[in-house]
């Protein structure tokens, strides 16, 4: 079993946490891979700053916005933590496409670069998850499991109960428990999806079915990770609502998928189609 101990970095008067430099790190290579792409495919990335800008503002925003509705306390909206993927998403992507309006670009063409820029800051920004000791798993016993007694929570016990976890008969509500370290698996999980989506780039298809590709795989890891998750917005069974929300997500990415396949028979390359 290994014990995990918090990251963070103090310079001066600040302190900057593991979760805080990986979500820098993650938009900024979401934005160069995206430049570098839609530059490669012969277009000018310069409008990609500006979409990452409102992912930033939106993402975050949303994140935060989706916790307080999990947890149901409005005094949350001003914490420092408390930040959920799919909400951070949901909200980059409403911020994204109102700028993509605003400045009347192809929706389809930044969509097709920007699922690979996605996957690839879903991979940088889970470590972060793991840098302050978030998101972990269910209780577990392996030598591979990991222990959180500084966690956001920490992995008691008591807490792990409240995430409706079984917990072993006997143990102390303050003993802290070995976990299922989730936020590694879905580091890896995140790479594996930008290397797919990688190797697809020069797939045939119109511009926005790597976008579809992203949400299908994007969605399939979700749902498949929430079942090691310690989490307390179960509502069917071990269901969760991140579960719900990645189904309907699937669906989408699907939908997108087969609108936006190739249309040119036996031709090769990406096409702009309207």
């Amino acid at each position: 079993m290994t014990v995990h101990h918090p990251f963070s970095y103090k310079l001066g008067i600040f302190t900057f946490t593991g979760f805080g430099i990986a979500v820098l790190l993650a938009f900024a290579i979401a934005q160069v891979i995206s430049q570098r792409e839609l530059q490669r495919r012969g277009y000018d990335p310069e409008p990609i700053g500006d979409l990452v800008f409102a992912a930033v503002i939106g993402g975050l925003l949303g994140a935060k916005i989706y916790y307080v509705i999990l947890v149901h306390d409005i005094t949350t909206l001003w914490s420092r933590g408390g930040f959920v993927f799919w909400g951070g998403l949901i909200g980059g992507i409403i911020a994204v496409f109102a700028v993509i309006h605003r400045k009347q670009l192809n929706a389809w063409r930044i969509s097709d670069v920007a699922g690979i820029g996605i996957a690839a800051a879903y991979s940088i920004g889970r470590t972060g998850c793991w840098a302050v000791g978030d998101d972990y798993g269910r209780p577990w016993m392996s030598r591979f499991a990991v222990s959180f007694p500084e966690g956001a929570p920490p992995s008691t016990a008591a807490n792990l109960a409240g995430f409706h976890s079984a917990i072993p008969a006997g143990v102390s509500p303050s003993t802290v428990l070995s976990v299922y370290p989730t936020q590694l698996l879905e580091v890896t999980l995140g790479f594996m999806m930008f290397l797919v989506l990688w190797r697809l780039r020069d797939h045939k298809h119109a511009e926005g079915w790597l976008l579809g590709v992203y949400m299908v795989l994007a969605g399939v890891e979700r749902f498949a990770v929430e079942f090691l998750r310690a989490k307390d917005d179960r509502f069917f069974g071990t269901f969760t609502m991140a579960q719900l929300l990645a189904i309907l997500f699937i669906v989408a990415g699907v939908i997108v998928m087969r609108m936006r396949n190739d249309v040119r028979g036996s031709a090769r390359g990406i096409y702009a189609v309207a």
